[in-house]
């Protein structure tokens, strides 16, 4: 429980505060309308569906304030460069941008599904109210009218079917949840959300990403339906009169309402749309993040490089004018001519010492495949299509030179963002940068084919001989893990085993085969730093995320004089 600390304390905290708002929104507001002595008449036609259908609604704005700002990408890079001076712990949790986000949105669905369900059955009392259905105080409740029509508490005004089309379609009751302010716009606001919510699912984002990117910009008529939504004023409340209506002894009189002074005529009126109210400031910060995006998006980018890499990866050598990173950081690219709406990140494998930003694409979709196709049928040393680029954003990456120990571990094309701090460690040691507090790196990489060594291979046989000639050669420590292989693969190996170097990379490490057994590598590193504080990183899978977490929280101690482990995770 002790090492949970380390890691989850503050991430912890900040659940905890989101859950108990929402919590405290629903009881409150459930309560507001189960008890208010202004929806006493409310009550008595919808039951309790009325306070199950208005505390959702209260926790839906809440939430819906917040759904935009997690993916606001240049003001979460604001904050980050904000907090450079503040402990890594507030930092981290801006790296979990995108986990709090799908919280946000699982608990939009959850309060979407219990308004929707509360509403369908407030919409048939309603309609059982108007038709008389009910008892006589629902009845003469749903009768209640002025000359205007504007003071009323049953939303449904008209009974008979065949006039209702002659009359106004408007407010047949059947129709109503379709033809009414609030009941169209409650379709499309669910639609949308059910759009949004089932393309998100990992097996379409991951294959079918056009689907995902698409109609997740349904969230532009989702925001717009939420602003009008509660334009209709369906849910209404009783108003002061003079003199007052004396609900305790009205309720059982209807027949004498506005015959004697205690009981005039009850005076009723929707309450005034506050939805708009939550969401305006994140959509108008919204609204400039899309702006700045588009500003970077027509600012030229020239090519410096195009390389074609084994493994099916294209490297991007490009050149923007006032263009800075940082290591580790990740752009947003898009090329028109595939797509113009299209936007995909790319950890950016540079070094922010160079004169120009990298990037390696894999083959992973049809995006990719299609701009792999067209920069190979670009003439060497020719201008290849138009890109937009913005960036670039900060992640967890950038803060492996605060912690005096890194373990860097990654796996397949994830290893891009380590190519960039390791680039700029080479740099480092070259200009001898006094400012290097980092004094050891662990660097893994677990690969599924020898193919995706080949193009790295090359920046660690710089480094590895960087390290020899400066006397330090325990600076940096490297296992490469491949995790595939055939047997004529095995045989070469053994045949080969004796040599000085590895017959896959090249290099003096040689080739780890299958995967890394965590508790001995994090056994080991505790060991050899008993009183350090050790950054882990990863760019891979979930699944290798949860095993490296769970890890580092069991092999930290909450002695602050002794080894801790701080988990940190790539997220797009």
């Amino acid at each position: 429980m002790a090492n949970c600390i380390v890691n989850y304390g503050f991430s912890s905290f900040i659940l905890f505060v989101w859950m108990a708002i929402n919590i405290f929104l629903f009881v409150w507001f459930y309560f507001f309308y189960d008890l208010g002595p202004q929806f006493f008449y409310t009550r008595h036609i919808l039951g309790s569906a009325l306070a199950w259908a208005r505390a959702p609604a209260a926790v839906l704005n809440f939430n819906c304030m917040l759904i935009l700002l997690p993916v606001c990408r240049n003001l979460l890079s604001l904050l980050r460069g904000s907090f450079v001076r503040c402990s890594r712990t507030m930092r981290k949790q801006l790296d979990k941008n995108l986990t709090f986000h799908k919280l946000v949105a699982y608990m939009i669905a959850l309060m979407t599904a219990v308004h929707t369900i509360a509403h369908l059955f407030n919409l048939e009392r309603y309609n059982n109210s108007r038709q008389g259905v009910y008892d006589e105080l629902s009845t003469a409740l749903s009768d209640l009218a002025d000359t205007e029509n504007t003071t009323y508490l049953n939303p449904i005004r008209i009974t008979n079917l065949v006039s209702n089309l002659l009359i106004d379609p408007q407010q047949i009751p059947t129709y109503f949840g379709f033809t009414s302010i609030a009941g169209l716009t409650g379709v499309v606001i669910t639609l949308a959300l059910i759009l949004i919510i089932t393309s998100s699912m990992e097996v379409i984002r991951r294959s079918y990403f056009e689907v995902f990117w698409y109609t997740h910009h349904l969230f532009i008529i989702f925001f717009a339906g939420l602003v009008f939504h509660g334009a209709g004023r369906i849910v209404r409340s009783q108003q002061r009169t003079n003199p007052p209506h004396n609900t305790t002894f009205c309720k059982d009189h209807p027949d004498d309402w506005g015959q004697i002074p205690e009981c005039p005529i009850p005076q009723f009126a929707g309450g005034f749309p506050q939805t708009w109210m939550y969401v305006i400031g994140p959509m108008v910060i919204y609204i400039c993040e899309r702006l700045v995006r588009f500003v970077r998006y027509m600012q030229s980018v020239q090519y410096k490089k195009i390389v074609m890499r084994p493994s099916k990866v294209l490297e991007l050598q490009l050149i923007k004018n006032g263009f800075k990173m940082e290591v580790g950081q990740y752009v947003f690219v898009n090329c028109p001519a595939i797509s113009q709406l299209e936007w995909h990140p790319f950890t950016m494998t540079s070094a922010p010492e160079e004169d120009f930003f990298s990037i390696h694409i894999r083959s992973a979709g049809d995006w990719t495949d299609k701009l792999i196709d067209i920069m190979k049928k670009v003439p060497e040393g020719a201008e290849g299509p138009k890109l937009g680029v913005d960036g670039p954003f900060g992640t967890a990456s950038e803060d492996v030179f605060d912690y005096e120990v890194s373990m860097l571990i990654g796996a397949g094309i994830g290893v891009t963002p380590f190519a960039s701090i390791l680039k700029s460690i080479w740099y480092k040691f070259k200009d001898s940068d006094p400012k290097l507090r980092t004094r050891k790196i662990y660097f893994y990489w677990l690969c599924r084919e020898t193919h995706a060594f080949e193009w790295f291979a090359d920046l660690l046989q710089v480094l590895e001989k960087e390290m020899e000639e400066r006397g330090m050669g325990d600076f940096l420590t490297y296992k490469l893990y491949l995790t595939g292989w055939d047997q004529s693969h095995a045989t070469h190996v053994m045949v080969h085993f004796d040599k000085d170097t590895d017959v896959v990379t090249g290099l003096k490490q040689k080739t780890h085969y299958g995967r890394p057994i965590w508790d001995k590598e994090f056994e080991q590193v505790r060991k050899e730093n008993p009183t350090s504080i050790v950054g882990t990183f990863l760019c891979g899978p979930e699944a290798l995320g949860k095993v490296l977490e769970k890890k580092c929280a069991k092999y930290s101690d909450v002695d602050p004089r002794k080894t801790r482990f701080y988990f940190n995770k790539e997220n797009f």
